[in-house]
């Protein structure tokens, strides 16, 4: 509990933060759009009720203090913190719910926002806040009701739960498929294989799950970002090994075509985590309901994927919605 006593005005602290960062009165009036004489003031009275000087005045220039210096650095993430806690409330506004995720970036992009619309239809009053982050984290220390999971389902303090397997399909742009047909698997030998630079195993799984040789599977442009192979795709710079969930929207409006069926590679798949100690809140468990559903109706849907070639040798194909249960 703080002390009032302790607790100067917001006024004088905001002044003396100015002028400390610029070292004149002058541009800290200018920046708090008050006049110089108003600004020196605040400075004063609060120099006075700490009873130290906060700084040295030369000629035209102010020097801070030993004591001002140590002021400065605590004052100025104090009013930090102020501001952001009044950004989060006017964030909030009237809503009756806030939820903050954490989502993977491409999948957060081009899977679950596109959805988002359905989610406030039936919770009008609900505002969602989304921020991107890779690997798991402690949710003690981070202020997440809920976060989209690649991998395992494996996280300390929360409960999984499973929202679409990773089902990988060949893509590429009609224009591309003109230019050098594919008829079969071993078409695709020889071809630009378009990378994802942080699984640079995929092809070469998908070559040896399809039976053919792997000599040629690790070939190819690079990309940080699924997002960022979805797009060379469809600019015809090759074929991508892309995760159905996150390319359904090229395959509807026709921008890429999927030269085969999805193919399940590994165990490996989407998860939400939630918190155990938010996994009974309302909003969350809604949330949690809603997603759910909103996961199996896609896997459901993979099935309509009507690839360029139907060929289908043992193992290399997976019925999505076997795969997903």
């Amino acid at each position: 509990m703080f002390h009032r006593r302790f607790l100067p005005p917001t006024a004088q602290l905001m002044a003396f933060e100015s002028a400390a960062r610029h070292a004149s009165v002058s541009r800290a009036a200018e920046e708090l759009h008050l006049t110089q004489s108003a600004v020196s003031r605040q400075i004063q009275q609060l120099e006075a009720s700490l009873g130290v000087a906060l700084f040295q005045r030369h000629r035209q220039r102010l020097v801070l203090t030993d004591a001002g210096r140590l002021y400065a650095a605590e004052v100025r993430p104090g009013l930090q913190t102020l501001a952001e806690a009044s950004q989060k409330v006017m964030r909030h506004g009237g809503s009756r719910g806030l939820l903050n995720l954490a989502v993977l970036p491409t999948f957060g992009t081009r899977w679950l926002i596109p959805r988002m619309p359905r989610f406030a239809a039936r919770h009008p009053d609900v505002l969602v806040h989304f921020a991107t982050r890779l690997e798991p984290f402690d949710f003690e220390r981070e202020p997440f009701d809920a976060a989209v999971h690649f991998g395992d389902p494996v996280w300390p303090g929360t409960q999984c739960d499973l929202l679409l397997p990773e089902s990988v399909v060949p893509v590429c742009s009609p224009a591309f498929l003109a230019r050098h047909p594919v008829r079969e698997r071993a078409d695709l030998t020889g071809l630009p294989l378009l990378q994802q630079t942080t699984r640079p195993a995929l092809w070469l799984e998908w070559f040896e799950q399809s039976g053919l040789g792997a000599a040629w599977a690790m070939q190819g442009a690079h990309f940080e970002q699924f997002a960022m192979m979805a797009a060379a795709a469809a600019a015809g710079m090759g074929v991508g090994l892309m995760p159905h969930c996150l390319v359904e929207e090229e395959l509807g409006n026709g921008r890429l075509v999927a030269l085969f069926r999805p193919m399940r590679l590994q165990t490996q798949a989407y998860y939400l985590a939630v918190p155990e100690a938010r996994a009974a809140e309302p909003l969350v468990s809604a949330f949690r309901t809603w997603l759910r559903e909103e996961a199996q109706a896609a896997v459901t849907a993979a099935q309509d994927v009507v690839p360029h070639i139907t060929d289908a040798p043992d193992g290399a194909s997976v019925d999505p919605v076997r795969a997903w249960r």
